[in-house]
């Protein structure tokens, strides 16, 4: 804060004469400075579908590097709010409204969206007499409304809040019309998938794309980890991959520009094979594929 002092001169006359005298910052000053740049140099990542098993990894990660990252959540309801601890960074929405998702997009860096539809086994199923279950969407969650039209939903959003990379979860086995998992539920869940994956990559939106092998709850980081194009990997015996795995790729693919405009097939070798992968860049890199 700068205070004005008249001070006379010595002629025949007083004229005034302003002098400012800036006052040193305060500690308070200086802490709060320190405070907006560390703020300044942290991305901010919102996690969709952060209640999910995988995503419910993610966000940990993201919550455990408060170095580099804020992160922020969006769930579906209370109770995948509470399951993730319930932090005010969570917020609840729903990806089918694209108004819900707006208030969860602003002044977000990175998105990251693991929403997807899920089937459910149909009740009466009894393993032991052989067959196979039978599944079904509940109304109102099929995956032409929530991988599709949810997705685009996030997408425009996340466009128009000048969001700057969205990374987009999905599944490998697109490529195959007749893949059973377009047959649960009779849902086409890997062809609407797909269309949302499309819709990205015309978006105009630095994107990474990551097609997921099978699933698996297990230890991640002490597997090498394999990248792919259209669904090579499925015709091949590494075809899985641990859920904390891919959660960390998705917060690897923030850090380089190798894997921005890209999508890719992920899996790994088994554990004991190879060499638990620890360059991402590397990894990346050898990436050539837009879609």
């Amino acid at each position: 804060m700068a205070t004005r002092v008249l001070l006379p001169q010595f002629n025949s006359t007083f004229t005034n004469t302003t002098i400012s005298l800036t006052r040193p910052p305060t500690t308070t000053t200086t802490r709060f400075s320190v405070l907006a740049m560390a703020e300044s140099t942290r991305t901010t990542v919102l996690v969709t579908g952060a209640g999910g098993r995988t995503g419910q990894i993610v966000y940990k990660k993201l919550k455990e590097r408060s170095g580099e990252y804020i992160a922020r959540g969006l769930v579906r309801t209370e109770e995948s709010k509470g399951k993730i601890g319930g932090d005010d960074d969570v917020l609840i929405g729903d990806i089918r409204n694209v108004e819900s998702v707006v208030p969860a997009v602003e002044g977000v860096d990175a998105v990251v969206i693991l929403t997807s539809a899920v089937p459910k086994m149909k009740p009466g199923f009894d393993p032991s007499k052989g067959g196979r279950p039978e599944f079904y969407f509940e109304e109102g969650s099929y995956p032409e409304q929530v991988d599709w039209e949810g997705q685009k939903n996030q997408i425009d959003a996340a466009k128009a809040a000048g969001v700057k990379q969205i990374v987009l979860v999905g599944s490998m086995g697109g490529t195959n019309l007749n893949h059973p998992l377009n047959s649960l539920g009779n849902g086409n869940i890997l062809v609407w998938k797909r269309k949302a994956e499309q819709y990205l990559a015309d978006s105009g939106i630095p994107y990474t794309i990551i097609r997921a092998g099978g699933l698996q709850d297990k230890e991640g980081g002490v597997r090498e980890l394999l990248v792919g194009k259209d669904d090579e990997l499925l015709e091949t015996e590494t075809r899985t991959i641990a859920r904390a795995d891919v959660a960390e790729v998705c917060i690897q693919v923030l850090q380089y520009e190798e894997a921005k405009f890209k999508a890719f097939d992920l899996a790994s070798k088994p554990e004991g094979s190879g060499t638990p992968t620890k360059d991402f860049k590397s990894l990346f890199s050898q990436v050539t594929t837009r879609f």
